[in-house]
């Protein structure tokens, strides 16, 4: 996911903010980390670029 990407994503669970960590970038791209809400204190992982961003109860 580009990084800037971050600017428009909310939580899906509470519509709080996100907060990137990222582990693996390639440029502007984000390819491993984290997005992390501080409202409901959920987190969404970063793999292969693609964010996770289903809620809790629908993830693996």
């Amino acid at each position: 996911m580009r990084e800037s990407l971050n600017d428009i994503l909310c939580c899906p669970v509470c519509k709080g903010d996100l907060e990137l960590e990222i582990t693996e970038q390639e440029g502007d791209d984000v390819l491993e980390g984290t997005l992390h809400c501080g409202e409901c204190d959920e987190t969404y992982e970063i793999t292969d670029g693609i964010p996770d961003l289903l809620p809790p109860e629908m993830q693996d």
